[in-house]
């Protein structure tokens, strides 16, 4: 426990050290009008209460990033606790703040128009598609997982007993479907501001009762001493880097955050909330993944082997819950997990039908002129569904490409936020709190490509091959940027 109790400590002095470093430096100022005072429009432009947005903020960026994604990190051992405090405190927290910072400075601007801002028109336009595609790939995700989640005990109610879970599951899959459309097109304090909060804090009442859990089984998690080694099932396959920066994304870093900031931003009265609602949404949710790491981590490897017989992903949330909570705190627990996923399906489409707004210039007050936008975007994700629910193996292939389309946009959003604090302090070194993580996240999302078996050339490719290749092209990218700024810099 003691490897546990440390990381949360340094994820709260994170918060309380590094982000008010981060602050100085981006130049916050409380008394600027931001784009929710200057033309609310009672639709996206929306005052709200702090303490609102950052529960909000909180439950945007988490859904089951920090549930799942950590379950699945926690089988490579003890070096997934490592990547979840260093990774949030100085790159995901940092890329959440600074990027969900210049949307809030540029009236509330959607990620693709940040990218094109800081790395040009080329980039944003192919980051417009990107990014788009990403938000569909989020809702299948979260549509199917809860949908998957509610067929099953303990959800199915006496008179549904007997039913094929498949018709149930295809129920609920309608249900949310319809619920995230309700969500895409209403303005946003109706559904989003009024109940998002309730779901957040029962998120973190979970992982407090988790916590609980701990104290009260004397349960054994494992500490980073007792070694590094990769306890993956599939090690000799599947490497620690870079699968598990790529399996661990929303706990540590998650480009899907910088998506959702601009949805805050357009709710915000003072740029003085940024750093609590964009800092400190991040840092709840690193400690909201520990939490689960540990939890997993526990029955993988730390604990009574006799308890685990191969359970992962939703499967795991559920031993954990089962074998720790009496039946009612189980169904609250794994209710949890379902709110955390479909609310974060629902501003992901939403993200999307603003972007797609944003960059044909379509007006979102009218409520035709959001249909017009949002059915497209919504029939996509209902042929993704259909391909996914029929093969659960076309599940995991669209779960995959999320969590690695993820961190590719959250490379290219630290790669964009660099440019920024590189003009902003010209002549300064500030620019390298991100152009570190900016080229770590590049060496992984690159190498994915060139090691990972199945998804990417690893198994063609030797993996010291693979990390050379990765390594050459980060190394380029660095120099692209120093030669870049130089020119910059000789114009002034």
């Amino acid at each position: 426990m003691v490897t546990f109790i440390v990381s949360v400590v340094l994820l709260l002095l994170g918060y309380w050290l590094y982000s008010k470093l981060i602050e100085r430096i981006i130049g916050v100022e409380p008394n600027r009008v931001t784009p929710a005072v200057a033309h609310p429009d009672g639709v996206d432009y929306v005052p709200m209460k702090p303490w609102r947005i950052f529960l909000i903020q909180f439950l945007n960026i988490a859904g089951v990033g920090p549930i799942i994604g950590a379950v699945m990190g926690a089988q490579f051992g003890t070096a997934s606790f490592l990547w979840i405090v260093f990774g949030c405190i100085l790159a995901g927290a940092v890329h959440d703040f600074i990027a969900g910072f210049i949307s809030l400075r540029e009236d509330g601007a959607s990620l693709p128009e940040i990218h094109g801002k800081y790395l040009g028109k080329g980039m944003k336009q192919f980051m417009r598609g990107f990014t788009v595609v990403l938000m569909i790939l989020v809702g299948v995700v979260f549509v199917n997982t809860p949908a998957k989640l509610l067929s099953g005990d303990p959800f199915i109610p006496g008179f549904l007993q007997g039913v094929d879970p498949m018709v149930i599951r295809y129920g609920w899959v309608v249900i949310i479907f319809v619920y995230y459309l309700m969500a895409t097109l209403l303005p946003i304090d109706k559904v989003i501001g009024k109940i998002y909060p309730v779901f957040g804090i029962l998120l973190l009442a979970m992982a407090v009762a988790i916590v609980v859990a701990f104290v009260a089984h004397g349960v054994r998690v494992p500490e980073v001493w007792e070694g590094l080694s990769n306890h993956h099932p599939q090690r000799a396959t599947t490497p620690v880097f870079p699968m598990m920066f790529i399996s661990i994304a929303c706990g540590a870093i998650s480009g899907f955050h910088a998506t959702q900031s601009p949805l805050m931003a357009r709710c915000m009265v003072s740029e003085k909330q940024a750093r609590p609602i964009f800092y400190g949404a991040m840092i709840a949710e690193g400690v909201v993944a520990l939490i689960w790491a540990a939890a997993a981590a526990y029955f993988f490897y730390g604990g009574d082997p006799s308890l685990y017989h191969g359970e992962k992903d939703a499967a795991m949330v559920k031993l954990i819950a089962s074998t720790w909570f009496p039946p009612a705190i189980t169904f609250v627990t794994l209710l949890g997990v379902v709110s955390a996923a479909v609310t974060s399906g629902d501003t992901a489409l939403r993200s999307a039908r603003l972007i797609v707004a944003d960059f044909m210039h379509i007006d979102q007050k009218p409520l035709s002129k959001r249909l017009l936008v949002a059915l497209p975007v919504f029939a996509i994700t209902a042929g993704l569904l259909v391909f996914s629910i029929l093969d659960d193996d076309g599940f995991q292939v669209i779960w995959r490409y999320f969590s690695w389309a993820n961190q590719v946009l959250a490379m290219v959003t630290l790669w964009a936020v660099t440019v920024f604090l590189s003009r902003l302090h010209s002549g300064k070194g500030w620019y390298w709190i991100t152009l570190v993580p900016a080229l770590f996240m590049s060496m992984v999302t690159i190498s994915f490509l060139f090691v990972a078996h199945g998804e990417g050339l690893g198994s063609v490719l030797p993996r010291w091959l693979g990390y050379s290749l990765a390594a050459a092209i980060t190394v380029v990218l660095g120099v692209l940027f120093f030669v870049r700024r130089g020119k910059s810099d000789s114009l002034k």
